[in-house]
């Protein structure tokens, strides 16, 4: 799976300093797959004075906080694309679980940045833009399989509240695992990769359709709020 360069797929309007600091991030992240560049070299990129970002971004985490969304709101971007034609919910499953893995190997430093530890507090709270913007992408895989992608619709509600969340979390850490095993380089060969993508997530839904498994109680799936702002 060749890499695309993120940054050209969020075109910025001349004059919008916030949009164009983010892209030339993005740009930089995906040609060094690091995220140790300095703001001095991004706004350098973006063509602006040194202290422009800060006009937006108080420090770093600031900025990757806001590339992290920005790389949630591609995603989601490219389900809503992917699945448009498809009614089958099963089939828009299998879509969106197969898009996320090639997503991540296409873009793995924005995939650690975005689903990894780098933006966590220590009481497992992530940044406020981009919890937003996942629950957005979250939404597409909640109406997949409340619509029925494992068999038969299953209403929302505190009722099947846990037997929803388990299927995400078994959806998710299944093909987390597996985009992380690609990306560094432990399954192969890559030319096979998309081969091997489809037929482990079909087995997914497969196995998924044959038992979900619901959530112990107290388990919690995704990112979580700030306790401290929570608790103001």
């Amino acid at each position: 799976m060749p890499r695309h360069k993120i940054s050209e797929q969020r075109p910025y309007h001349h004059g919008d300093l916030r949009r164009a600091v983010v892209s030339a991030a993005l740009e930089i992240l995906s040609e060094t797959q690091s995220v140790d560049f300095s703001l001095r070299e991004l706004a350098r990129r973006a063509g602006v004075s040194h202290n422009a970002p800060y006009k937006h971004f108080a420090e770093k985490s600031e900025l990757l906080a806001a590339v992290s969304a920005a790389g949630f709101e591609l995603l989601t971007k490219r389900f809503a694309g992917q699945i448009a034609r498809i009614g089958n919910p099963r089939a828009q499953l299998f879509v969106i679980l197969r898009t996320y893995i090639r997503f991540g190997v296409e873009n793995p430093a924005l995939y650690r940045l975005m689903f990894g530890a780098y933006l966590s507090g220590p009481d497992s709270s992530r940044p406020a833009i981009e919890r937003a913007a996942a629950d957005k992408m979250r939404e597409h895989l909640l109406r997949a399989i409340t619509d029925g992608a494992l068999g038969q619709p299953i209403a929302g509600g505190a009722r099947n509240a846990r037997r929803i969340a388990g299927a995400i979390l078994t959806c998710w850490s299944l093909v987390h695992g597996l985009t992380l095993l690609m990306v560094d380089g432990l399954v192969g060969p890559r030319e096979n990769s998309d081969r091997l993508c489809e037929s482990l997530v079909q087995g997914i839904i497969d196995g998924l359709k044959a038992d979900c498994p619901p959530l112990p109680p107290g388990t919690w799936v995704g990112p979580q709020r700030d306790t401290a702002a929570a608790a103001g």
